[in-house]
């Protein structure tokens, strides 16, 4: 697996310590960047938690995930939790080691008390005596929340930097832009009330190898419930890997509601991704599983049609100037903004989820703006279907007949590719094993390139006889 060093540093670990009036949550920040530009400790908010108990459950469940691998588990390697401040909410975000969980706390407006929320996104120290203490926050203690520093503390403060240097590998980056593509297409599919919410998770298998390996199961909504259903069948959310909600036990006492979210299923579909959220009094926390414990987000192939065309990669560039770390982006208006089409915005900001700039928000059905601070060009660097698409379209193995495309791959063998409405499929063996599941093969993908090369040589041609004419 190729991966890095992502190194953050604080000015000091994070801490709960008593104050005045109750207890502050001190949550230190690392570089991050902001609308005035990167800084190297943005401060986000500064004021009260409307619940105290059930946020600091909920974070130490974004912080569980961070630290799990629910696959072939091996030492604990946790990257730190994300911060995003949106104006109005703060948004904390984490990735399983095994890239087959993407967890979310959306603190929302009435969650928070007697501070602005700013705007940026950054690393959070969270340690294991933050993790402690924070499991000890009884119901009644007021709780002020600090995420950043102080700016007397920064100016002032001499004390050693913390710096902490974590493994990335760039399964985690493509898996936290597979994650937002594919939540993009879900549904809410059920809402149960928290008696009901609560009996159901606490049914689920806690773990374990004999847990995780009865492969995906599906549930069907009945009345307040979920019905278990040994197939697929319409109107059925998948839920692979059951053991993986453990992190949802921390807080199922807060839960007002659990909302589930998945695809459209039709009879007989293969295991697909979801998404379970438990909404809490000011807040929700959201965790998205892939469509099998032993599969990460990260081969899921979703965001492969939009890294294969340059006019996506342009468009892009555009749409994020006008991007402002809204909590919610409108389509609608970035498409009068920017003149392109609702259909280029949406795969801008597909190419833009890529390097960690958007997310996606099931409950809302909307993107948000966030900046992960990592190499934006790592994601596609790293997908190996792209980049043998490209060799094959740079080889000249790319020949298109109408509906009907034939590559050549590079131990001679010829596949056909076909475009059935819209739908490129191959005769290769991925498409044969996939059928479509996990994106498009290297040959359809080599296929759709040369035919926007194609259509692009066009429209530059009928521009050139315009201007002749």
């Amino acid at each position: 697996m190729t991966r890095s060093l992502q190194a953050v540093a604080y000015r000091r670990p994070s801490v709960l310590e008593s104050a005045a009036g109750g207890q502050l949550l001190g949550l230190e920040t690392s570089r991050g960047a902001t609308p005035t530009g990167v800084k190297d400790h943005p401060q986000f908010f500064a004021g009260f938690l409307t619940s105290p108990q059930v946020a600091s459950a909920a974070l130490l469940a974004v912080a569980d995930v961070a630290a799990a691998r629910y696959y072939q588990q091996q030492l604990r390697a946790s990257l730190d939790p994300v911060v995003t401040g949106n104006g109005d909410r703060l948004r904390f975000e984490s990735f399983s080691g095994c890239c087959g969980v993407y967890a979310r706390l959306d603190v929302l407006e009435p969650g928070l008390d007697g501070g602005e929320v700013g705007h940026g996104t950054t690393n959070v120290d969270v340690n294991n005596p933050l993790r402690e203490a924070l499991s000890r926050i009884g119901s009644d203690d007021p709780l002020h929340l600090r995420v950043g520093p102080e700016e007397l503390a920064v100016t002032t403060l001499d004390g050693p930097v913390v710096e902490k240097k974590v493994p990335l590998p760039d399964r985690w980056l493509r898996g936290f832009a597979e994650a937002q593509v594919i939540a993009a297409g879900f549904d809410l599919r059920a809402e149960l009330p928290a008696a009901d919410a609560v009996r159901f998770l606490q049914a689920l298998p806690r773990g374990g190898a004999r847990a995780a390996s009865t492969g995906p199961r599906w549930v069907v909504p009945s009345g307040n419930t979920l019905r278990p259903t040994t197939r697929a069948v319409p109107g059925a959310v998948c839920l692979p890997g059951p053991e993986r909600l453990i992190a949802l036990q921390r807080v199922l006492r807060h839960a007002t509601a659990l909302r589930v979210y998945g695809p459209v299923v039709t009879g007989g579909a293969a295991a697909t991704a979801s998404a379970w959220e438990v909404v809490l009094p000011g807040m929700r926390l959201t965790l998205t599983l892939s469509p099998d414990s032993s599969r990460g987000f990260s081969g899921e192939g979703g965001v492969l049609d939009a890294l294969a065309t340059d006019e996506a990669a342009e468009d892009a560039e555009l749409i994020s100037v006008l991007l402002a770390w809204e909590p919610r982006v409108d389509v609608a208006d970035l498409a009068s903004a920017s003149g392109l089409t609702p259909e280029r915005v949406r795969a801008a900001l597909i190419r833009l989820g890529t390097s960690g700039r958007v997310g996606y928000d099931t409950a809302e059905a909307a993107y948000f703006h966030r900046e992960l601070p990592y190499d934006a060009e790592r994601v596609e660097r790293h997908n190996p279907r792209l980049r043998s698409a490209r060799a094959l379209v740079a080889a000249g193995a790319v020949a298109l007949d109408g509906a009907l495309g034939t590559v050549t791959a590079e131990d001679g063998h010829v596949h056909r590719v076909r475009d059935e409405a819209g739908v490129l499929s191959c005769s290769c063996l991925w498409w044969a094993k996939y059928r479509g599941g996990r994106g498009p093969c290297k040959h359809a993908l080599a296929v759709r390139m040369v035919r926007r090369g194609d259509a692009a040589a066009e429209r530059d041609m009928a521009r050139v006889e315009a201007d002749a004419r």
